[in-house]
């Protein structure tokens, strides 16, 4: 197995994206709640690009059911979401800052989760659990940006996922509409537009683009 160094890896990452772009994405501070299809994608991506600083969320532990389309192993099985995702990020880059809270996310605590997180991204899969969060950080963090979801399920159009800006400080992905029913459920590939719609928008305003 190669290891490699932080200056290494960052040389890499600035030979690709410019040392004054990844200076930015190594200072971003990206909160995913749900690591599902979309979060654990998303958290692959940010890693990936060398976002510095992640706070991944969940309660959930990883079952055969998820590996359609959620980046885990059969390894992983049994283990709990946030632990898996985390080694598999440090795999990627193990100079990472990345904190868990294997938690769901309520009323009662969703300000004690999120008051350190610049960016927020709703990566979850059940329309009362998107409820809570989104308008919890509307109420409480309104200055904070947040980055959700809504229609990916089955697999019509790509083109019909888009991202678009609801107010000020929050952006919406997908198509708005599609929800998962029999035969067309959650599905890896349209699950996974989604989900880099959501990481290139969190990538723009970590980088200071903020219309989508």
């Amino acid at each position: 197995m190669n290891s490699f160094t932080k200056e290494q890896i960052y040389n890499a990452l600035n030979e690709r994206h410019s040392p004054e772009t990844q200076a930015l994405l190594s200072q971003g501070n990206v909160a995913v709640a749900g690591l599902g299809g979309l979060g654990s994608n998303i958290a692959y991506a940010l890693a990936r690009i060398g976002v510095g600083h992640l706070h991944l969320i969940d309660f959930d532990v990883v079952d055969l059911t998820n590996l359609n389309r959620q980046q885990y192993f059969m390894e992983h099985v049994g283990m709990y979401k946030t632990d898996a995702l985390k080694s598999l990020l440090l795999k990627i880059n193990p100079y990472l800052d990345i904190r868990t809270d294997c938690i769901q996310v309520t009323q009662d605590n969703l300000q004690e989760l999120f008051q350190n997180d610049a960016i927020i991204c709703e990566a979850f899969d059940h329309p009362e659990a998107k409820a809570i969060l989104v308008n919890g950080i509307l109420e409480h963090f309104p200055d904070k940006r947040l980055v959700a979801a809504s229609g990916m399920a089955g697999y019509e159009s790509s083109n019909s996922i888009h991202t678009r800006r609801i107010t000020r400080n929050f952006y919406l992905c997908g198509d708005e509409t599609t929800e998962s029913t029999y035969g067309r459920g959650l599905m890896a590939p349209r699950v996974a537009i989604c989900a880099s719609h959501q990481a290139n928008m969190i990538t723009r305003l970590i980088l200071g683009e903020e219309e989508p």
